[in-house]
């Protein structure tokens, strides 16, 4: 409230005492509505210094008056009952990112573990769904590979899928705040919290140190800039990604706490938190699909074995092929919770999202049949599920107009958004901008 207005209300007493104290049924408190003012009521919290006995609405102008805010309501909406409340704006749609890297094919694990429950999530939620270029190069990678491999994840997205009317499609590359952003970030995260991560542990033990390059130290820094970038309310991860999440989580706070609030006030900023503390998003089932030969490592575009993965894109009989070969075990009939049969499990799992059926209607359909009965009825129906998404896959790929116009307008919506968030850091860290 301005000053004029608090001085107004204090010092003015021929006028109050035409002002009219009553429960602003609108904003359900205590408020003035003043004659000169009608159409406007002012709110007050009021802190009595002394006894509240005779503390009607002459009390109460007496009293110590702390201004919280002015608000508007129309007469109309005054006059209403008390039981009446105005009418809720309508909420925006939480948001929620997400992304695959253009390395190496798509695979099951990615549909199964994503890219098919984005579908469902595009309906509920503000999305934004991009092709995670900059994380491809952490390790060594085709270059001239590179651009192939993210338009033919792109084209994936859509042929699962994804509605471009619906849900921001894009480049990660082609929106330059990410890259921004994570230089900011990395100022403020500390070495030790990179260090934990234990996928870093686990890709490096495996390249050598010698041929590990810093990004695979720092991506996940890069990952937080791609969540906070768009103030993201939820962010769908496997089990296997939490800690990433949690580290985002944790730079999130951090950065709040550095640079936001009152000290970014101070610098022409509106204050408060600079980055929303995103939530996990983890899917009920297919959150994590495993490797066909070794049912206790993940589906990964990584594994050395194709043999390892159904690719979104193989051809009837390859499927055919690494079904029958995958690994299974010796016991009778199948189920889905011993711990013993981890490779019956995970291709049980995946039946029972491919056909959409409960886990209690796959039991009732598979419990006992024998692995040659079950790899043929697995086969069927990954073939008839993947069939259309190859057959779309082909369609979008012959028309690279189309596909470039999606992941066009795909980066400028996400830019928007992402420039907001960027400049408003680049304000609170307190650097001179143009």
């Amino acid at each position: 409230m301005s000053r004029a207005l608090l001085a107004h209300v204090l010092h003015r007493p021929p006028l109050l005492a035409y002002a009219r104290a009553t429960l602003c049924p609108v904003h359900n408190q205590f408020a003035f509505f003043l004659a000169a003012d009608s159409d406007t009521c002012v709110v007050f919290a009021a802190w009595l210094r002394s006894s509240r006995s005779g503390a009607g609405a002459r009390g109460l102008l007496a009293c110590r008056i702390h201004p919280l805010r002015r608000l508007n309501c129309s007469a109309a909406e005054a006059a209403a009952g008390p039981t009446e409340e105005a009418p809720a704006s309508p909420a925006r749609k939480k948001r929620v990112v997400s992304g695959v890297q253009p390395t190496g094919m798509v695979h099951l694990g990615n549909y199964l573990g994503a890219i098919k429950n984005w579908v469902a999530l595009q309906d509920l939620y503000e999305t934004f769904f991009f092709i995670v270029d900059l994380h491809a190069i952490t390790l060594p990678y085709d270059a001239p590979e590179l651009s192939k491999a993210t338009r033919s994840t792109a084209a994936i997205y859509l042929a699962c899928g994804i509605d471009s009317s619906k849900a921001s499609i894009f480049v990660q590359s082609h929106v330059r705040a990410h890259v921004e952003m994570m230089w900011l970030l990395s100022s403020s995260t500390p070495i030790g919290w990179l260090n934990r991560m234990i996928q870093f542990k686990e890709k490096s033990r495996k390249a050598g140190d010698e041929n590990v390059g810093v990004a695979l130290l720092t991506y996940p820094v890069l990952m937080a800039s791609d969540i906070l970038l768009y103030q993201s309310d939820l962010v769908p991860v496997g089990e296997d990604q939490t800690q990433h999440l949690e580290l985002t989580r944790e730079i999130a706070e951090r950065v709040n706490n550095l640079y936001g609030g009152r000290k970014w006030k101070k610098l022409g900023g509106r204050g408060g938190s600079l980055f929303k503390v995103p939530e996990a998003l983890i899917p009920p089932a297919g959150a994590r699909v495993m490797s066909l030969t070794d049912g206790l490592s993940k589906m990964s575009k990584s594994a050395p074995s194709d043999q390892s993965r159904i690719n979104l894109l193989d051809p009837k009989d390859v499927i055919v092929n690494k079904i029958k070969r995958c690994k299974t075990d010796s016991f009778p009939g199948l189920e889905f919770d011993n711990p013993e049969r981890p490779e019956c499990r995970n291709l049980l799992s995946i039946y029972q999202i491919i056909t959409g059926k409960t886990k209690e209607e796959v039991v009732s359909e598979c419990q006992y049949m024998n692995w040659g009965t079950f790899k043929t009825t697995l086969t069927d129906a990954l073939i008839e599920h993947l069939q259309p998404i190859q057959a779309h896959y082909e369609e979008i790929m012959s028309d690279p107009g189309y596909l470039d116009n999606v992941l066009l307008e795909g980066a400028g919506k996400a830019s928007e958004i992402a420039d907001i968030t960027l400049n408003n850091v680049y304000q609170a860290m307190g650097f001179l901008r143009r």
